[in-house]
């Protein structure tokens, strides 16, 4: 009857378990039916095989919780390759088939869920004791009076933001090489890195170069080297007899990317400019070159392209891929209830924890291309907290124009970075 019992509590798919469970359930079997079997020793014998039998039913309990656990775990693995793109991919190392983790040493908080508050402390460096801003990025050069937005830190829900820390980040990385891949937002991330840094150790010897499409800062005394590779698309644009070509399904560049020991990828903003502000001709998938197609349906192929080049060429025990996530742009006052045409003007981060507009659509697209990759990549969900800051643009405070895409360095950028640094913190 106990036997009977116990088997009600074992299910078809623990039942298919491996071996080495079944095994050890039928050498308890083997072991209560060897007992003696003689007139002499049945008193002895019979309280032995109810002793034994009572270890055995306990032997068999605590395997079927195991088994249980063990299926509630892998039902879980299972279920969270299934993500939800609005939400459950947030600063978090995704991969297919893995479980979704959250920020190392910061169990249980989602960075990413918060608000803007002020801190008088920011920022953690001036622009003018800087070299490495491009004057693009230098609002206050160009004149900006407001210092309101370097003041407004990201506040997480529950817990606190660990305070950027240059030195430590730099004996983190030591003997390490550091690269941001992609566009003019790379660019912003990676002089606000190069900023934080250089107030941290401002005495430490550095070496910069720049040639082409590639720049590097080297910190000496450390021996890190934070590289920029600049690619907007990630995959190939390739002159032909026809002109320029965008190939969706072809990456020659990765090969200066394959000898880093970080990774810091982006693409986006590109995407979607279109005649003159394109930088090709024809964009060709596959077998077949077109003059234009559906700019989400050729992001979501380029970024598959990108995608299946991690699966095969990183290698996870030696470097850490990071997505810097879609960076918002400020164009139409109406995502954000305001009459304005743009972020002209805007002096205050959105208050509250969500945009008016919702996500972009390029983010579902990349939460799609990233829940598809079977190596980790930490996604840096930048989105969200970035739409709240429409007071964080050069704005008319740059070279030309109203530029409501990129971002002042210092602000904004720095908690990019900041965010970064705490997915290092064990």
């Amino acid at each position: 009857m106990q036997f009977s019992f116990i088997s009600s509590l074992i299910s078809p798919q623990q039942a298919n378990r491996p071996k080495s469970i079944k095994t050890a359930f039928s050498h308890t079997i083997s072991v209560s039916t060897s007992l003696p079997k003689s007139k002499k020793d049945m008193g002895f014998g019979y309280q032995s095989k109810i002793f034994l039998l009572l270890v055995q039913v306990l032997l068999l309990v605590l395997v079927t919780l195991a088994e249980t656990e063990v299926l509630s775990l892998s039902t879980y693995s299972r279920s969270s390759s299934n993500f939800s793109v609005s939400s459950s991919l947030r600063g978090r190392k995704v991969g297919r088939g893995r479980k979704v983790g959250r920020g190392r040493g910061l169990l249980g908080c989602d960075l990413y869920k918060g608000r803007w508050v002020e801190d008088t402390s920011y920022p953690l460096y001036a622009a003018s004791t800087c070299p490495f801003i491009d004057s693009e990025f230098d609002c206050l050069k160009h004149g900006r009076s407001d210092t309101q937005y370097l003041k407004y830190v990201w506040k997480p829900d529950s817990c606190n933001l660990p305070r950027f820390n240059g030195v430590d980040l730099l004996n983190k990385w030591r003997g390490k090489k550091v690269m941001f891949v992609g566009d003019s937002l790379s660019l912003n991330q990676w002089e606000s890195l190069a900023c934080l840094l250089h107030a941290s150790v401002p005495d430490s010897k550095t070496t910069f170069l720049h040639r082409d499409i590639l720049t590097s800062l080297a910190f000496q005394d450390y021996n890190v080297t934070i590289y920029l590779y600049r690619t907007p698309y990630l995959v190939d644009i390739v002159k032909q007899s026809i002109g320029r070509v965008l190939c969706l399904d072809s990456i020659n560049g990765g090969g200066t990317w394959k000898a880093m020991d970080v990774l810091v990828f982006n693409s986006w903003h590109w995407w979607t400019h279109t005649g003159d502000m394109q930088p090709f001709d024809y964009i060709q998938d596959g077998s077949t070159v077109s003059k234009d197609m559906d700019r989400l349906a050729a992001y979501y192929k380029g970024m598959s392209t990108w995608g299946k080049w991690v699966d095969l060429n990183v290698d996870p025990s030696k470097t850490k891929v990071f997505f810097q996530g879609i960076s918002p742009t400020h164009y139409m006052g109406k995502e954000w209830g305001s009459s304005s045409r743009n972020c002209y003007g805007e002096l205050q981060p959105i208050e509250g924890s969500s945009y008016p507009a919702g996500l972009p659509e390029a983010q579902v697209i990349l939460n799609k291309v990233l829940s598809s990759i079977k190596k980790p990549v930490t996604l840096l969900d930048i989105t969200t907290l970035s739409q709240l800051r429409k007071d964080a643009h050069p704005s008319t405070y740059s070279d030309s124009g109203v530029d409501c895409s990129h971002w002042c360095v210092p602000g904004l950028p720095d908690t990019w970075n900041q965010l970064m640094y705490a997915s290092f913190l064990n």
